[in-house]
């Protein structure tokens, strides 16, 4: 094993005895790309697939259609199709290759022909088959093209990456549909949002009190709260700070003026 974050250094005084026929060894420091079988061409290979495979499903899902990139990404590709994708991809990975890939740590149990050439024969296909499927989405895309973006996938995320890129994501969101909640607000009344706000709260009571998995009935009412509540509630207060801004500009001059006085008698 590597030395990853997720892999705890006293592992093997961890394992039960009944698993004491199961030996673990951590590889040195800075050997991981030279030694480690999923770095010989597996992880490379599945991406390469896993690449080949998003770019069929783009051409199959927008060939004779109207749809741009964005459009694509944005309406017809989510997380559910990414899983299925490496699902496949992995799946597309040969015998052949995961052989190969202890040549190396465990050169043993490679024959030592019939693997000569091989995978780079067959990424070369893989490659191709990537750059023939861009091109007929008249995308410009070349060999270079695919090797850099596999190289690009290289780097692992750290811990903050995930929040940065959900951040991101957001922040992108809320600027796509700023336009549209304005418009959206004038058809709701507060009256109404602060009625649905009342029944949530009813509804959310009576399926905590009454539903026997309590785990997954907070999980499901966190997610409504986060992904459609917060919204209408946003809209309400935002109404709300406009009513107190619009008392405030359209007071009376008789309103300020009693006010300055009643201000007057106190400094006095």
């Amino acid at each position: 094993m590597d030395n990853a974050p997720a892999h705890p250094p006293n592992l093997k005084e961890d394992l039960d005895i009944e698993y004491n026929f199961i030996k673990v060894k951590f590889l040195p420091l800075n050997t991981t790309p030279l030694i480690q079988p999923t770095d010989q061409q597996v992880i490379a290979s599945s991406k390469k697939l896993y690449t080949k495979a998003l770019f069929t499903r783009r051409f199959q899902v927008t060939n004779d259609t109207d749809l741009t990139l964005r459009q694509y990404w944005k309406d017809h590709f989510n997380i559910l199709h990414c899983i299925s994708l490496i699902d496949k991809a992995w799946n597309k990975v040969s015998f052949r290759t995961l052989q190969s890939a202890w040549r190396k740590l465990w050169p043993a149990c490679v024959p030592e022909r019939g693997l000569e050439g091989f995978e780079e024969k067959t990424s070369v296909n893989v490659v191709n088959e990537i750059v023939t499927l861009s091109q007929n989405m008249g995308l410009e895309v070349d060999k270079d093209d695919v090797a850099e973006l596999v190289e690009d996938h290289r780097q692992e995320l750290s811990t903050e990456d995930p929040v940065t890129i959900q951040q991101e994501q957001v922040k992108v969101m809320q600027q796509e549909h700023s336009g549209q909640e304005e418009e959206e607000r004038e058809d709701v009344s507060s009256v109404q949002i602060k009625d649905i706000c009342r029944k949530r709260s009813e509804v959310q009571a009576f399926v905590e009190r009454h539903h026997p998995n309590k785990t997954v009935t907070n999980r499901r009412v966190d997610i409504l709260n986060d992904n459609a509540m917060s919204h209408v509630q946003k809209i309400l207060q935002q109404r709300k700070k406009k009513v107190s801004l619009d008392c405030f500009l359209v007071a009376s001059p008789t309103s300020k003026r009693q006010k300055k006085e009643r201000k007057d008698s106190r400094n006095s």
